[in-house]
């Protein structure tokens, strides 16, 4: 029993739909891991190892830090980046292979990085569905440059058709940092006017939206509700997170 639980709110239990927080893992080591998920295991719902990070840990490594993850309700996977080195490597085979070998039941579509034609990554998630995972699929790119090239209904079109193809979530890329990309200014302020548009027209209990930035997640809770999705946390704001969600703090307090 969590101490003065009679004052808390309460929330879906897992696994859940909706009100996901998706964290990344850049790289903790296994004592760090399991420490983590015992103070604060059950308010995560999706684990990302980040970028390429995987690559450079021992393999054993992984498998019992997907376990212990598991073991929480937690539902580990590979960041986008890993699968666009194994396209650009030609070597996407072999990173399904991984992928099952390591024991990973889910998986990131993205092509953030990369020059992937539209047709190829809705083939990619329908592959990846075929062999019984689960898929997030990212839309938008980590150039800014490029990422304008996007507009808000481009972003739209792209987020439905790969929910079509098959995708669980789609995410909607924020980056780390949180600024200057898709549905965020130079400052890291929500583009309201855009972000309609995507509710309007996308389901949102299937957005998964990138909100590193406390500000972004208060103003998703207040908009959108405590059971909205929010991804790219960090592994110190996971405990804060919740507590916003929960109307603990008085950004949210009495207002959710």
């Amino acid at each position: 029993m969590n101490a003065f639980e009679f004052l808390l709110k309460k929330r879906q239990n897992k696994p859940r739909k909706s009100g996901i927080s998706m964290v990344l893992d850049k790289g903790l080591g296994l004592k760090s891991a399991e420490d983590l998920m015992n103070i604060a295991g059950e308010y995560v719902d999706l684990m990302k190892f980040g970028w390429g990070t995987i690559v450079l840990h021992d393999k054993e490594l992984i498998k019992d830090k997907i376990a212990i993850y598991e073991s929480f309700g937690v539902t580990a996977y590979p960041g986008g980046t890993l699968f666009e080195i194994a396209y650009l490597q030609n070597k996407i085979p072999q990173y399904f292979e991984e992928v099952d070998s390591l024991g990973f039941k889910t998986v990131e579509i993205s092509d953030g990085s990369t020059d992937i034609s539209s047709e190829e990554k809705l083939n990619f998630i329908k592959q990846a569905k075929n062999k019984g995972l689960n898929v997030l699929s990212e839309v938008g790119k980590k150039d800014l440059t490029e990422d304008s090239k996007m507009d808000t209904g481009d972003r739209i079109a792209t987020m439905n058709n790969e929910l079509e193809a098959g995708s669980d979530y789609v995410i909607v890329e924020a980056r780390e940092s949180g600024k200057n990309i898709g549905i965020y200014d130079g400052d890291g302020k929500a583009k309201e006017d855009e972000i309609d548009s995507i509710l309007n027209n996308v389901d949102p209990d299937k957005i998964l939206w990138e909100a590193p930035n406390k500000d972004q997640q208060i103003f998703f809770i207040l908009k959108m509700g405590s059971n909205v999705n929010l991804g790219n946390i960090s592994t110190g704001d996971i405990t804060s997170l919740e507590t916003l969600r929960r109307g603990l703090r008085g950004d949210t307090l009495g207002k959710v």
